[in-house]
This record gives structure tokens, C-alpha cells and sequence, in this order.
């Protein structure tokens, strides 16, 4: 069996000496090596002698004098960072501009000093994936002023060259040349030839999450595709921070593909599909009341999917039924503002920002032949989740989500789903987590299924394994976080692993539920530290326990993912 790695053609041959280097000798696990403050730091020092937080902020404080502290790639003042590679790499890569950074910023020299904004201005900096971290913090405090420093390090995101992966049992890959910081500007910009599971790419993409330093989002991409094409244009000012009072909205979609039913991890039928959306919305907010934010929004959605059979192939066994639905909704959402820092938890070596707090939402709508529709019906969705801390070494989180519509008078084309994970800090590099997750259709459409495999979870089965009515499955995984840090390039870290999980109900052209389908496996996770282009990379070897006899003895796997 042919194994590939998911990295371009320069990264695999570093993450082979990173591996050679992590079994021969140790290295030093600095986030942000550096002769002053790093910002690795959950919670960034506090100078001394400054007034708290609440003391500035009952005494009317106003922001000062901000400045901009921007990290190379390496720090080469540090022997073990002085290296030829990355002293080129600083050279050849382009800087986030501050002007970038600080377009980002939720507070102006002037304004009325509040630490929580501080707070998820930096929240906001780290989701960004050309920045590899972001701290900022009073710094001085004289006349009234607070000075504020805003501490950031870039990664390297220019991509020119080819990518491969492997799971559940399918090879995937990619020749692409991508920029996720082009120029320093935070804009996206690529091109490239993708091979995936269903369909081969030619794809040309753009976006600017702060288009002309405003809140504006502006995205487009088109691909041209083996079985077909998709072209996809959105503009959106979003809610991007718990105060913001309004948002607004367009997003149009035309998407023109085949798509596949499975089972047993084979394709089993084939239809094309057509389907064009759009959908236009205006939120209000009263911004952030006694530590919650409520949003509405009013919005208008068109959704048009006719199908056909495959020209040149043989008859669709289960052609769905084409359906066009035109509607207005309004929906309402709910957000807590209990947010904290962790590290060593999705990923390796990196601050992590995640909510403890409430985060629900409902939308509803009604699709009339009025507006155009094919059929009158209520179009629901919702979910909620939360987190919750026992101590400083347990926390639980949990989420629900469910869409689906109402026609004469039955629930129909409903999916819903449950999920909780569970963490446990065993030490600062040890952690035990656990996820058990369910789903469950409601009269599927039939372009839709529920699907449990090697791209759903069940790490040591084909993907797409077995299709039903609803699933489950449950994870159990110890996770090892190392000090090594091979060439200052990748955070090592690994895991054992034991999954299992089944379907209930019957698809429609599926095969009976092969009942409890159980694996176990262990594997490496390189942290991606220097690098936007993924974040953990899983390379695993899982072993199924069940399944039929066309399942190979040993799958292996080897993506990118966005956490452990």
C-alpha cells in the first residue's frame, strides 16, 4: 500500500528530518523564542506597579499610545533558531503590515480603556491563520493613558508546490500555488489542481476578511471541475466581535456536480445535480448587555436543486426529486461572553481559545408558491452549545444541532445531531479526551445520507463505510504532548486511539448495519508551527476489529486536520 504525506514536496523532506531528529536528539519547545516577552503566554505578564484592570476602568482610563510588535518567522538571536534555512526563510517572507493587524484591533488610541476588548482583539488576531499567536496588554500608565503593546508572530504562508493524503482507504491530492497573507495584507489568494474523493478541481479563489480596512468579508472562488462546475460570490459584514450592533449579507452559489451514494466504502449509485442558492440578511444587536449578546436577523434564501442521470452512465437506481424553495426567515442567537485560554489541548504548543460559555441559535422560516417555491413549507434549524469546567484539569463540552423542513404537516428532509466531548488533564503533557457523538435523519431526502467511516471518524474503515438512518460513534484517546521540537519547525506530539460506532436504519440502497464496528491504532501529530497552510498533521495506523472480509488488516492515514 502506497502511503503519502499531506505536505508540499519541501515539507516532506523537512518533516523526515523533523522525525529523524525527534528520535536522535531533544530541542528546547519554545512557542515564541525571543529576549523579551513571548507570546505564548496564556496570560500576557502584567508590568508592575500598573493599576488593575478595574482601576483603570473606573477611572475613565483612555487608550494611549498603541504599538505594534511583529515576529519574524525564527528569531535568529536564539543559536538554535541562527540557522541558513531560517535566515532565508525571514528574507524571502513578506511581513504582516501593521496596518493589517491593527485594522483588527477593536480599540483606537483615545478610546475608553476595556480589558475584555484587549482580550478579543487577540482572540481575533489568533484566528487568523497567517498569525501563528497574538498578546496584547497595558504596558504604562501615565495622564490618564494607557499604552497598549500588540505583540504578533507571522507564519509562513506562500504554498508554491503539491500536497497528498490517504484516508479510509482513498488517495487524495494537490498542485497548487496559494498565498494566505499576500503582500501582508491578510488576503487569500490562490490557484491550483485538486484530486479528491469525488471529483477532480481546477480552482481560482479569492478573499480579503477586511476588505479596504473595514469588517467587510469578501470571498469568491471558481472551480472547474471533472463533473462539472461551482462558482461561489459572498460579501458579508459579520457579527466579528460581541459588541458589534449590525450585520449584513449576500451569498450566491451556482454548483453544477455529481454526486455519489456509498456503501460498504463503494460508490453504489450516481446522479447530477444542479443547485443554485442565494441568500441576502440584515442583523441589529444590541451589543453586549450584562455579559450576553442577542442578535436577529432577517434574511431572504433561495434554494434551487433539480437532478438528472449521469450522461453516458448507466440509469440512476434513486433519482431524487428536484426541489425549489424561496422563503424569508428570521432567527435569533444567543451569545455568553465566558471565553478562556488553554494549551495542549486540539493543538501542540499553541494558545487555544475556547468558549465555557452559552451559544444557541434558532431560525425559522416559511417557503410559499407565492414567492416561487415548488411546495408550501416551515423551514426550521437550529443548535446550541456549552462548555463546562470541573476544576483546572476536567472540562465537558457540548453541542445540538438540527435543519430540517415541514410538509404537510411532517417533518421531512431532517437531520439532527448531538455531541459531547470530554477532556482531562493528566499533566501538562498528557490528556485523556473522549467524544461520543450521535446523529439522526428524519424522511432523508434522497440526496441525502447518514454516513459513518474513515472520513467520519471510524479511523479503521474505508470512508463511507456503512450508510442507515442515524449513527453514533464514540473516541477514546490518550494524547502525548512532547517537548521536541525537530528544527524548530514541527511540535511533536501522539496518540493511541480506540473507536466505535454503528448505524441503525436502512438506506435506501444500503446494505443491512454490520452492527458494532469497533478499531484502534496510534499515530504521530506534528504541530504545523511555522506554517498556515495546516495545523496538526496525523500520520495513523488503525486496525479494525469487525466489518467485512474486503476490509484491509491495517488502514493507514495521513491528513491535515485543525486539531489533535
Amino acid at each position: 500500500m502506497v502511503v503519502a504525506l499531506h505536505a508540499n514536496s519541501a515539507k516532506s523532506l523537512l518533516l523526515f528530518l523533523g522525525l529523524l531528529c525527534f528520535f536522535t536528539q531533544p530541542a528546547e519547545a519554545r512557542l515564541l523564542p525571543s529576549a523579551g516577552a513571548r507570546v505564548s503566554q496564556a496570560e500576557p505578564a502584567r508590568p508592575a506597579g500598573l493599576p488593575t484592570d478595574g482601576e483603570l476602568e473606573r477611572s475613565d482610563a483612555r487608550i494611549g499610545y498603541i504599538s505594534i510588535d511583529e515576529r519574524p518567522l525564527f528569531d535568529v538571536e536564539h543559536q538554535d533558531e541562527n540557522t541558513s534555512l531560517s535566515r532565508t526563510a525571514n528574507r524571502l517572507h513578506i511581513a504582516t503590515r501593521e496596518a493589517t493587524i491593527a485594522d483588527q484591533l477593536l480599540f483606537k488610541s483615545g478610546d475608553y480603556y476595556r480589558a475584555s476588548l484587549l482580550k478579543e482583539s487577540a482572540r481575533i488576531l489568533r484566528d487568523t491563520r497567517y498569525l501563528r499567536d497574538a498578546l496584547i496588554r497595558p504596558v504604562a500608565y501615565h495622564d490618564g493613558l494607557v499604552d497598549v503593546e500588540v505583540t504578533t508572530q507571522d507564519v509562513w504562508t506562500l504554498n508554491p508546490g503539491f500536497s497528498f493524503g490517504r484516508k479510509g482507504g482513498k488517495n487524495t491530492g494537490c498542485i497548487e500555488v496559494e498565498d494566505l497573507n499576500f503582500l501582508g495584507m491578510g488576503t487569500q489568494l490562490g490557484v491550483g489542481f485538486t484530486r479528491g474523493v469525488d471529483r477532480d478541481a481546477k480552482t481560482i479563489y479569492y478573499r480579503d476578511r477586511n476588505l479596504g480596512s473595514s469588517w467587510w468579508d469578501l470571498a469568491t472562488r471558481y472551480s472547474d471541475n471533472s463533473d462539472g462546475r461551482l462558482a461561489e460570490f459572498g460579501l458579508a459584514h459579520p457579527f466579528y466581535a460581541l459588541d458589534t450592533r449590525w450585520a449584513a449579507g449576500v451569498a450566491l452559489s451556482d454548483d453544477q456536480r455529481t454526486d455519489s451514494r456509498y456503501d460498504l466504502g463503494d460508490v453504489v449509485d450516481q446522479y447530477q445535480a444542479h443547485e443554485k442558492l442565494a441568500s441576502v440578511y440584515w442583523g441589529w444587536s444590541d451589543g453586549l448587555v450584562n455579559g450576553w449578546a442577542r442578535r436577529y436577523s432577517l434574511g431572504l434564501s433561495y434554494d434551487d436543486i433539480s437532478f438528472d442521470d449521469v450522461p453516458g452512465a448507466d440509469a440512476t437506481r434513486l433519482l431524487p426529486g428536484d426541489r425549489r424553495l424561496v422563503y424569508p426567515w428570521l432567527s435569533v442567537e444567543w451569545v455568553q461572553d465566558e471565553f478562556v485560554t488553554g494549551r495542549n489541548r486540539d493543538q501542540i504548543e499553541k494558545t487555544e481559545d475556547y468558549s465555557l460559555g452559552w451559544r444557541a441559535r434558532a431560525q425559522l422560516g416559511y417557503a410559499s408558491s407565492a414567492l416561487g417555491s415548488d411546495r408550501d413549507a416551515y423551514m426550521l434549524s437550529g443548535g446550541v452549545t456549552k462548555g463546562v469546567a470541573f476544576g483546572e484539569r476536567q472540562s465537558m463540552f457540548f453541542d445540538f444541532d438540527t435543519a430540517g423542513r415541514i410538509e404537510d404537516g411532517e417533518l421531512r428532509g431532517a437531520k439532527s445531531g448531538l455531541g459531547t466531548r470530554y477532556y482531562f488533564r493528566q499533566s501538562p503533557r498528557r490528556l485523556f479526551f473522549m467524544d461520543l457523538s450521535a446523529e439522526q435523519g428524519h424522511n432523508l431526502d434522497a440526496d441525502q445520507q447518514v454516513l459513518l467511516g474513515g472520513d467520519s471518524g471510524l479511523r479503521g474503515y474505508p470512508l463511507r463505510y456503512q450508510a442507515g438512518d442515524g449513527r453514533w460513534l464514540f473516541t477514546a484517546e490518550q494524547r502525548f504532548f512532547t517537548n521536541w521540537f525537530p528544527f524548530q519547525l514541527f511540535n511533536v506530539g501522539a496518540a493511541v486511539f480506540y473507536d466505535m460506532g454503528s448505524t441503525w436504519g436502512r438506506d435506501p440502497l444500503g446494505s443491512p448495519s454490520q452492527g458494532l464496528l469497533r478499531d484502534f491504532g496510534f499515530g504521530l501529530r506534528l504541530g504545523n508551527s511555522r506554517s498556515a497552510l495546516g495545523n496538526v498533521l496525523h500520520i495513523d495506523v488503525a486496525f479494525p476489529l469487525d466489518g467485512d472480509s474486503s476490509i484491509n488488516n491495517v488502514q493507514f492515514l495521513i491528513e491535515t486536520r485543525k486539531s489533535f
